[in-house]
């Protein structure tokens, strides 16, 4: 477990977010990130609405169907949130 898990608990949301962070930078996919984080794909599906709702993930269709997902790198709120990230792996919490 490590510090953000910690303060804010093991969730699915926080699995997600801890995903997208290490692939900054990188497109996936809803099953890709299932695949990665043993999230079921409605967990993740569900889970990554509040984040797309909040710009802190955008999403890209490819065709009708597929859907990839990244960090918006270009939000404040998502800079700030791998800033505060990064700050906490660098601390005993």
């Amino acid at each position: 477990m490590d510090a953000l898990e910690k303060i804010f608990g093991k969730t699915a949301q926080i699995t997600v977010l801890k995903n997208l962070i290490h692939h900054k930078g990188e497109s996936t996919y809803l099953s890709g990130i299932a695949e990665e984080t043993g999230l079921s794909h409605s967990s993740v599906a569900r889970v990554i609405e509040p984040l797309l709702e909040a710009n802190i993930v955008t999403e890209k269709r490819l065709g009708k169907q597929i859907r990839t997902f990244s960090l918006n790198l270009d939000n404040k709120l998502t800079l700030l949130i791998l800033d505060f990230y990064g700050d906490l792996a660098k601390m005993k919490v």
